[in-house]
């Protein structure tokens, strides 16, 4: 009878051993996604947060950064292109 529980024991070390391996990897692979995750979404929040290129970008709400004289009526409503008609000059 002790023989037959040594050879389940025996039997059962290698399933045991392998349990506690994957409960480690998987702790750690959690860990290490949850870093790229708030790393990813840091790198996304300064993105959004960042002033400015220059004097002449300007927020707008809902649009976003815009180059050049908002109210003018050829503002090509972007932040790398100044104005619809004259794209390298300035919006008159």
């Amino acid at each position: 009878m002790l023989e037959a529980l040594f050879i389940i024991a025996i039997g059962l070390i290698p399933a045991i051993i392998s349990w506690f391996l994957m409960r480690k990897a998987e702790a750690h692979l959690r860990t290490r996604l949850r870093a790229a995750m708030n790393a990813s979404a840091n790198r996304q929040l300064n993105r959004f947060h960042r002033s400015p290129l220059s004097a002449d970008h300007q927020y707008v709400e809902g649009v976003g950064y815009l180059i050049g004289d908002i109210s003018c009526r050829f503002n090509a409503r972007s932040a790398h292109i100044r104005c619809a008609v004259n794209p390298s000059g300035p919006c008159k």
